[in-house]
């Protein structure tokens, strides 16, 4: 709870000077903008963590972003696939990376870190070959997807079309409470934390260690997967070339920041949504405020990611520390 309280601290600062500085940070249309940024990035933000309580790596959600991303609307208007159809391809799919990835770490032994980045390279690829590397959009059906992307809620006594809660909020609060429940209170959730923890240990335990690192793997690929068809929502086209780059680190760094080691073995969902939120107000601040450069934004997130490290390699050290002061009572 420490962690989620200092991190809640930082956001808190973080807002505040945000809109001290910057007077276009408060309106409605930036704080819904805002809002659906979080959201967005919340749901792949939370797949990742799971991933990490493991001990592991994803470093291929930007690419499953933009394949699922692009090939949802190019299997609609390219291949004029019906829409349950084209829907169940693209679930299918981002369950079957997740299958893959998690098998050739678990039985070929092979690093994650190794894995999914050949995912990053191989996703990509693909989805410039068959898409011809050209805009995608969904053309008319854009009209039957649009309400689950971009949709808005209205806020009693406020006009909707002054400001209204994007719809994607909705699922974000949907997957975080879900994924909370399985964290804290399915015994499943209990063998990813100890097997984060001490991978033999929790495997001398009973515990099928090999099964929950797929599945973890599973998680991570499905919310890239719902997080590809949100994205290119939000903006009704991508290019396969742009789609999806380095929101995996965003991702990661939105996850370290809330609390999960990449040592494995700890983590809160809610801490996640918090610093996904202080992520994006972060972006938002480099752009609104004149006097800060734009181009420094990835310089910001290898930042808070180095910071994330070394704080929690400082906390493992203190912890330490104490535990040898206390056994020497």
């Amino acid at each position: 709870m420490k962690k989620i309280y200092g991190i809640l601290g930082v956001f808190t600062v973080v807002f505040i000077l945000t809109a001290i500085m910057s007077p276009s940070f408060l309106t409605p249309y930036n704080m819904e903008r805002l809002i659906l940024r979080t959201s967005l990035f919340g749901i792949i933000s939370i797949g990742v963590a799971f991933v990490i309580i493991t001990s592991g790596i994803d470093l291929s959600i930007g690419s499953i972003i933009c394949l699922i991303g692009c090939g949802l609307p190019w299997l609609l208007v390219k291949m004029t696939v019906p829409l349950p159809l084209a829907i169940l391809i693209v679930v299918t799919l981002s369950l079957l990376i997740g299958l893959v990835h998690g098998v050739l770490i678990t039985k070929l032994k092979l690093q994650p870190f190794v894995v999914t980045l050949c995912g990053l390279l191989m996703y990509r690829g693909i989805t410039r070959g068959f898409t011809g590397d050209q805009t995608q959009g969904f053309g008319k059906f854009f009209s039957e997807l649009r309400w689950i992307g971009v949709g808005k809620v209205a806020v009693p006594g406020v006009p909707i079309d002054t400001f209204g809660i994007p719809v994607p909020f909705f699922l974000l609060l949907m997957v975080a409470i879900l994924a909370s429940i399985f964290l804290n209170r399915t015994i499943y959730g209990r063998y990813l934390l100890a097997l984060g923890c001490n991978e033999q240990a929790a495997r001398y335990s009973g515990i099928n260690t090999d099964r929950m690192i797929i599945l973890a793997y599973i998680i991570c690929a499905a919310m890239a997967g719902l997080g590809g068809v949100l994205f290119i929502l939000d903006g009704n086209s991508a290019q396969p070339v742009v789609l999806g780059n380095f929101y995996e680190l965003y991702a990661i760094a939105a996850a370290v920041l809330g609390g999960c080691s990449l040592r494995g073995g700890q983590g809160t969902i809610i801490g996640v949504v918090i610093g996904t939120a202080l992520m994006q107000v972060l972006r938002n601040m480099i752009t609104l405020v004149d006097w800060i450069p734009t181009h420094i934004e990835y310089a910001v997130i290898g930042a808070v990611i180095l910071a994330g490290v070394v704080a929690d390699e400082v906390v493992k050290r203190i912890s330490a520390s104490r535990r040898a002061a206390a056994s020497r009572l």
